[in-house]
């Protein structure tokens, strides 16, 4: 890199270094060339190869590197180096990364957050955070070394009069015409900076080199004149509103006389508030004020600041500077170099910044994944009564009920006495037959009792029709579901909870039948039992009426006919009591088999509801917690 018209005269010229050349341009010559020109004679005289530095002319030409060695510098293997730049300012690409190495996972938690979010968040919402994304990768393909500040200010504030007083040389025009800097001007204290400044869109004729002798305390730095934030020249303020978006630091310059500007304050440096660590406030032009006036701006300054919300960098803590200085005599401006160095040192303006603009973004992005609105998720309790209404609606309670009664009457047919059974048969017949006469009974309906445990099925099909009452319960979930959710995220989960709900009646009464319809309760054995002990009484019974009817006759004899009446009456006892017993003793499998279908049909109401709306809410739900979680390392852990 050469230096070109600006850089002034005999800048500090030792060694030749202000010798022009042809056309208005020269380069600099600290009397290296003349030194590495000498020992590569020397070292081809002695058989060395040609074009080869040792470890001590290493060391000369950049005394202010630790560990300069041969092969540090970039095109030193073909033999080709530049010597236009600071001799000293050598920089790796890459060979600085991020220097906390906390912005690197905040960066891949955001990257994560964009994209589980683009199907839940508007474009326009996500359209920030896209752009930081966009901007943190363009700025990580140039070395984190290299620290950009741009110079800003008003017209008239004597920003590019500091700009000079930094980098030692009268590289920006200053004058009374206004505006002076029509175009950003860069300085580099490095030789390696061009991929930054062509991203920055600084024309190489722009593009400066310090005054010399360099400073070798702000190795590194790459410093920017922009021009007037108010000018009136058409496209300046677009100039600038680009570039500090770009930069990794800003020295803001301002006057006596307009550093209370409300376009000031309120267009740029109100929105600095989260960018103090990387502010510079320079209240310029304090030759100008007399006595204790220069205090007095300088602390009604930072009392405006306060208001704008930036921190202040006061007693140690991280904030912005604010410092009086005058670029015209010098006054202070060895202090601001001083912190730019310390800044440029640290090599981590361009991470901090980057932290700011991420921080930005979780603070604009918070009320999209943030409600302080209470716990956030669906409670066991909410599934739960999700489940009893659905039962509820499917009637499994009264199917299981009826499945009771079902079971005791069938024990009472099966237990019962044969002339009991006898005049049931006969009853259910007449029924049946009056109910069809009148019509009371819908097409396709049965009789409960024709078939054992048919009742219970038939009124679990007919119950799970409570539609109003299956919506209900898909909105109560719904609702319960999205509390204390943001409002695109409690959107989701009534969508999933509403497209679940669709046809989710239709669904449970399917699950309901399916369930009902292979399943036909098991006969106990006991039940077995006491049917062939009846058959047995009964037998004994007509035996006895046999027997006694042959004794009157005469037909047995002897005077035993007491033995068959006592058969007979032993048979009319026996027979009501083996049914009283039997059905007695089926109350409690009668109510374990009722709660059984209740249950079963429970179960398959619920699963039904599973299925179709509780994983989907709990999807959504599950979705919503890894985007949160992204978000909070995103947002640094708040």
């Amino acid at each position: 890199m050469t230096a070109t018209e600006g850089n002034g005269g005999n800048e500090g010229g030792g060694g030749g270094g202000g010798d022009r050349a042809a056309g208005g341009r020269h380069t600099w010559d600290d009397g290296l060339i003349a030194r590495r020109a000498q020992r590569r004679a020397a070292g081809r005289a002695a058989g060395r190869p040609p074009r080869a530095m040792d470890q001590g002319a290493m060391e000369e030409a950049a005394p202010d590197i630790p560990g300069a060695a041969a092969g540090f510098f970039p095109g030193e293997e073909t033999g080709r180096r530049s010597f236009g730049g600071p001799p000293y300012a050598v920089y790796q690409a890459g060979v600085r990364s991020f220097a906390t190495g906390t912005l690197r996972p905040r960066l891949e938690a955001l990257r994560q957050l964009v994209g589980l979010s683009r199907s839940r968040l508007e474009g326009r919402a996500l359209a920030g955070a896209a752009r930081v994304l966009d901007e943190a990768d363009a700025r990580g393909r140039h070395p984190y070394g290299h620290t950009v500040v741009a110079v800003a200010g008003a017209t008239g504030s004597g920003k590019s009069t500091l700009f000079n007083a930094l980098a030692g040389a009268p590289l920006s025009e200053t004058g009374i015409r206004r505006p002076t800097t029509a175009r950003p001007l860069a300085c580099a204290w490095t030789d390696h900076a061009d991929g930054l400044l062509d991203r920055l869109g600084i024309p190489a004729v722009d593009r400066r080199n310090p005054g010399y002798p360099y400073d070798p305390a702000l190795r590194g730095l790459v410093l920017l004149d922009l021009p007037d934030h108010d000018s009136a020249a058409p496209g300046h303020r677009e100039r600038v509103d680009r570039l500090l978006g770009l930069v990794d630091a800003v020295v803001w310059v301002v006057d006596p006389e307009k550093y209370a500007d409300a376009v000031l304050h309120e267009r740029y440096l109100r929105p600095l508030a989260g960018y103090a660590e990387v502010t510079f406030v320079v209240l310029n032009q304090v030759d100008r004020l007399p006595g204790e006036a220069a205090d007095q701006v300088l602390d009604d300054l930072r009392r405006l600041l306060d208001e704008d919300g930036l921190a202040l960098g006061e007693h140690g803590e991280p904030g912005a500077a604010v410092l009086a200085l005058s670029a015209l005599t010098g006054e202070g401006v060895r202090e601001l170099r001083e912190m730019l160095g310390r800044l440029t040192a640290e090599c981590g303006a361009a991470e901090r910044r980057l932290s700011a603009d991420v921080d930005g973004t979780m603070t604009r992005l918070r009320p999209q994944y943030v409600a302080d609105s209470g716990p956030v998720g669906l409670t066991e309790r909410a599934r739960a009564e999700f489940e009893d209404r659905l039962a509820e609606a499917a009637g499994a309670g009264a199917a299981g009920k009826a499945a009771e009664r079902a079971w005791l009457r069938d024990a009472e047919w099966a237990c019962g006495t044969p002339w009991g059974r006898l005049r049931g048969r006969r009853s259910r017949a007449s029924g049946s037959s009056r109910g069809a006469s009148r019509g009371s009974r819908a097409p396709g309906a049965r009789e409960w009792t024709e078939i054992p445990g048919a009742r219970a099925r038939t009124s679990a099909v007919e119950a799970v029709t409570a539609r109003p009452a299956v919506e209900e319960a898909v909105r109560t979930l719904g609702d319960e579901a999205t509390a204390g959710l943001p409002g695109p995220w409690a959107q989701a989960v009534r969508e999933a909870a509403a497209w679940g709900g669709r046809g989710l009646a239709e669904a449970v009464d399917e699950a309901v039948a399916a369930e009902t319809a292979h399943r036909r309760p098991v006969r106990p054995v006991w039940w077995s039992m006491v049917a062939a002990a009846q058959v047995t009484v009964l037998l004994a019974q007509v035996m006895g009426v046999l027997w006694l009817l042959g004794a009157m006759a005469g037909a047995f004899g002897g005077p035993e006919w007491w033995m068959p009446a006592l058969l007979v009456a032993g048979g009319a006892a026996v027979g009501p009591a083996l049914a009283w017993g039997s059905r007695a003793a089926a109350r409690g499998p009668a109510r374990r088999h009722g709660r059984s279908v209740e249950g079963r049909l429970r179960e398959a109401a619920a699963e039904c509801g599973r299925r179709r709306v509780l994983e989907p809410v709990e999807t959504e739900l599950a979705r919503y917690g890894e985007v949160r979680a992204q978000y909070v390392i995103a947002a640094g852990g708040a």
